[in-house]
């Protein structure tokens, strides 16, 4: 029988969905495509077909949450007025949120962050990841230079970019280790909030608009 496209794509989904699953439970490095296509109940063929390797397969289930670097940067660069770096703030505190209600995210969050080590086998994904976080950090860092005279005495555009997205990857890591050390609805905007204030001078403006 011929298969069509809107088959082929159920197989990858399908495929990708399992894969996310041994990934989860055993790890990348103790998964292997093998095992991913028997339980998916598909051919090492037809892994072969949707993936080049496992490098590709798990770059693939990254971008299922990981947005694209565009849209990033049209998110933070819709003007907000009275309330610059607002949106980055936001942006935060959303990605938080979600772990809260999404489980796919807490998922793949989890195989980033506790149950992968890029091996050499993992490059290409670990490149395209690296490539993410230091476009992010970039972006950042443009929101913080706009407010330069903003920042508090000894902290860089720079500086500040990247110790909000230590913090970030801090809160995450801890967040799914262990779901009850706070809540990612509730208290993650306060906790964000604390970090702004840390780096600039005047980030009580942006509080009380965010609690109003």
């Amino acid at each position: 029988m011929r298969r069509t496209k809107a088959d082929a794509e159920k197989t990858r989904e399908n495929i990708l969905a399992t894969a996310e699953q041994l990934f989860l439970r055993n790890g990348v490095a103790h998964t292997s495509l093998e095992q991913v296509a028997r339980a998916s109940g598909v051919t090492r063929g037809a892994v072969y077909w949707h993936f080049q390797n496992k490098s590709h397969l798990l770059n693939e289930i990254l971008d299922q949450i990981r947005p694209r670097p565009e849209q990033i940067a049209e998110r933070l660069n819709v003007p907000t007025e009275t309330y610059p770096l607002q949106n980055l703030r936001d942006l935060l505190v959303e990605i938080l949120a979600d772990l809260a209600v999404n489980e796919q995210e807490r998922n793949i969050l989890t195989i980033l962050l506790m149950r992968c080590e890029f091996t050499d086998e993992l490059s290409d994904a670990q490149e395209r990841h690296t490539a993410f976080i230091n476009h992010f950090i970039a972006l950042s860092e443009a929101q913080f230079e706009r407010e330069r005279e903003r920042l508090r005495p000894g902290i860089s555009p720079r500086l500040a970019a990247r110790l909000l997205h230590a913090t970030l990857v801090g809160m995450l890591s801890d967040r799914l280790r262990d779901p009850k050390l706070f809540d990612a609805q509730t208290e993650a905007p306060a906790m964000i909030d604390a970090l702004f204030s840390g780096l600039l001078r005047d980030w009580q403006i942006v509080e009380q608009r965010a609690s109003a």
